[in-house]
Formats: C-alpha cells, structure tokens, sequence
C-alpha cells in the first residue's frame, strides 16, 4: 500500500506547540537566530539601500492609466491589476446615508484576481522562524516595512508589469513545495474593495532557504515573538502579515467562554441573514457627491477619502518606476476591542459590522472601528475606548493598511480593559455585539471570510505575544 494512501490524524499534531515556542523566543539566549537589536538594525539599513520616491501627479501623467471614455472607470491598458469603479448602495439597504438621506455612492476599487500572502516557516534548532521581507509599498508611512514572504497579486506574479520573478513563490503556488500550516481565504477593507480575497498561506519548510543574509539581503527570518517585540511598534509590520499571522494555530487554553462555539457562528449568521446591503456596480463618472478635479477625486464635502495619483520610483521592486491610483484617507482610524474576564477568561467585545463591499456583507469587527472624518454617527462604545484611563489600555500602536493600495492609511490600534465597569451595555450588549474569547476569534479567522482584517490585525497583536489579557 502506498504510504501517501494511509490515513493520517485529521489535527495538525504539534503545530501549536511549534508556535508556542516560537512565541516564546525574542532573543538567541530563547531560540532566535538573531537579536533584536540587530533586526532593528537591518531595517534601517534597507530603508536606505531601498531609497524611493513617491509624489502627487496630475491623473493626466499616469502612465498606463486612464479614464474609460463611457463609464468613466480608471483602469489599466492591460484589463489587469485594478480598476476603480463606481459603487451605489440603495437608500432602503443602506448601512448609512450621505447625510441626506439618500443613498450612499463612492468611488471603489475592484481586483478579481486573488492575491498570495504567503509566510515562509522553517525550524531552526527546535524554534519556527518566519521568513519576513523588508519591503517598498508607496503607501506606507516610512515606505519599508516587514511583509510576509510573499505579497503578490495574479498579475504581479504573472508579471504582466514586464517585470522580475517574484522570490519564493513556488513555495505558495506548488503543490508539495512544504506542509501548510494555515491556508484561508480572507478579506481585505470592505470600505474601499468590492469583494477582494487574499489567500492567506503559511508553508513550513526543510529546504535551506534565505539563510545567508547576504544572498537574500531584503529578507529576514524571525520568530513570533519577535514579531510581536515589533508590533509594539508604530508601523514596522505591514498590514499583510498582520492578517497572515492571525492564522497561525495557537495552542488551546481555553477550556470555557461565556458562549459555546456553535453559539458564536449562530451569532454571525443571525446578524448576516437580518442585513440588508444590496449593491449595484455603477459607472465612477457621475456618482453622487463626488467630484473629478486634475490632482484626485474627492467628496464634496472632502470627508472620507481620495483618488489620487502617484509616481513611484523603488529600489528592490519588481520594476523600478511605475504610476498608479491610491486611496488616501483623510483622518486616521480607529480599531479597538474591549476586553472583560468572565470566570477569570478573558473575552473580547466583537461586533458583526456591514461594510458595502465584504463579499459576505457582515463580518466580525473590533468593538470599534470608525474613522472620525468618515460619514456616519460616531459609534458604540468610542468614548470608552478614546477617553480610557492610561491603567486600562492594555495595548496601542499606529499600524498602515495596505501600502499598495492606499496613502497613509492608519488605524490607531487598541485593546482597552472595561474590567471595573458595570455598565448593563457592556454586561448586555446589544445583539450585533457579543463577548467571544481570543480563541474563539482565532477559529473563526481560520474558516475564512468571517473576520474583518481590522479585528485580523489585532488578533495578530495577540499571537504574537504582543500584549497578554490574562
């Protein structure tokens, strides 16, 4: 009988404990290959050999780029990459209005292809270290920060910008390359994507990968635990291994939550099944309560976010020079969950929140997520979560969004303790809101199209080791 027919335990037998003891080493005298100090090193070292430019342009300089002359799209020569259409929310399913009452359109950006953010694993003496990349996104506050091992869409690695191969990316698309770890299908922002999906990999491997730093000087193996050191800390970890390391599996201590699993997914497929948001694909030119100047697109009340061009100039890309569309937000946003110990476990406060483009319409959010210069009332629970005593923030950070996509986009990422409160909101919240513990959290990540990337990020905060609830 072949080997490879004989059935196998359905768990992954001692992946978490893997993760646990990588958790657990921040230094070699713990397991890591190399100290802190010297990782911190190494990134400002490629901030400057990776020296970029990014500036404003006219959208008349973009090159490859234009508005399609019926619908008004922005779109490129090629059909690939992006374009940046029109979206309309009828009034009667709309989550929020423009303030008049009427229905809500915006400009948003639609990527069919499914992009790979795959995380490279390997042992080394015993502890899994995660191959990182010190990557150039024009977005990103400082330009380089670390990414997964691989960041690609279809068309990058298909290199349909003429450009390099992209490193490693046999690992992710090649069967048999090395045993996954995790592997879902996620989403990306709902506010600015219409139905976007990332594969979300990690891929352990025996093969002597990127071991001389000199061979792969752009890339960097770390263990979890120094990741969370770095995620306490403004904008050094993209948004894309945030969500990758908020795949990972955990070890299981939580033998009791205050609700039982089926009874979370119950939750969210009640509050999916009561939500109403229907949206029409519309043509960007002419969607009410925006304006075309030369420079962006905006709101007529210049709220929420822009349109605007960029050239970009980038030492380590695929391709050296390139223009493209971003999004630039004009305020930055929050992300927080509140945290409460029920019994001595601790739970977060999740929220089922629609976002217009999420392909499943609801998604489990942070207890607050909201930008203060966007369009809607001022959410639920913010005042605890921005006037919290300094005693009761048990975490903070400013973390970028996709630096590919979108200008200085930032949220204010935080878990805030409401320990001492009795207030009956918090003890009984109101349906779309429900206590779920981290792990819980994780479980839902790991099914895929069920956890917003805003509450993905702060579950990566807790993986990492990056702050401690209990």
């Amino acid at each position: 009988m072949s080997p490879g027919r004989v059935p196998r335990p359905r768990g992954a037998a001692g992946h978490g404990a893997a993760v646990a003891r990588s958790l657990a080493a921040v230094d070699p005298a713990t397991g890591a290959r190399s100290p802190i100090e010297e990782v911190t090193a190494w990134l400002a070292e490629r901030r400057r050999a990776r020296a970029a430019r990014v500036r404003r342009i006219p959208f008349a300089e973009l090159d490859g780029w234009t508005f399609h002359k019926e619908t008004g799209d922005l779109v490129h020569r090629s059909g690939r990459f992006f374009t940046v259409e029109g979206l309309r929310v009828p009034e009667a399913d709309a989550p929020r209005t423009d303030g008049a009452g009427t229905r809500w359109e915006q400009p948003i950006m639609v990527q069919p292809d499914v992009g790979v953010l795959g995380m490279l694993a390997r042992e080394f003496d015993g502890v899994l270290h995660f191959l990182t990349y010190a990557k150039t996104e024009p977005g990103n506050p400082g330009l380089v920060q670390l990414s997964p091992t691989v960041q690609a869409t279809r068309s990058n690695y298909q290199r349909v910008h003429g450009g390099s191969p992209v490193p490693f990316l046999d690992h992710f698309v090649l069967p048999g390359r090395g045993r996954p770890l995790a592997d879902t299908l996620q989403s990306e922002h709902g506010e600015w994507f219409l139905h976007k999906s990332n594969r979300n990999v990690v891929v352990e491997t025996d093969e002597h990968v990127a071991e001389d730093p000199t061979a792969a000087p752009d890339h960097r193996w770390l263990t979890l635990g120094q990741l969370g050191t770095l995620l306490g800390r403004d904008n050094v970890v993209n948004m894309d291994t945030r969500t990758v390391l908020a795949c990972l599996p955990t070890p299981a201590e939580e033998p009791r939550a205050l609700h039982t699993d089926v009874e979370v997914q119950s939750w969210l497929t009640r509050e999916r099944a009561r939500c109403r948001v229907r949206v029409e694909s519309v043509p960007l030119e002419g969607i009410r309560g925006w304006v075309r100047e030369a420079e962006c697109i905006r709101h007529v009340e210049d709220r929420g976010f822009r349109v605007i061009a960029a050239a970009v100039e980038a030492e380590g890309r695929e391709v050296g020079g390139w223009t493209q569309p971003l999004f630039e937000p004009r305020a930055r946003s929050v992300s927080a969950f509140l945290v409460r110990h029920f019994d001595g476990t601790p739970h977060l406060l999740a929220q089922a929140r629609p976002e217009d483009g999420l392909l499943h319409t609801v998604e489990v959010a942070p207890t607050v997520q909201y930008a203060p210069d966007g369009h809607g009332q001022r959410p639920r629970y913010a005042d605890l979560v921005e006037t919290a005593d300094s005693r009761d923030v048990l975490y903070t950070a400013v973390h970028s969004e996709e630096g590919g996509r979108f200008l200085n986009a930032e949220s204010r990422c935080r878990f805030v303790s409401v320990d001492g409160l009795t207030d009956p909101a918090l003890l009984d919240p109101p349906p779309e809101y429900t206590w779920i513990t981290p792990g819980q959290l994780g479980d839902l990540v790991r099914a895929g199209h069920q956890v917003a990337v805003q509450a993905r990020s702060l579950l990566a905060v807790l993986n990492s080791g990056a702050v401690t609830l209990s």
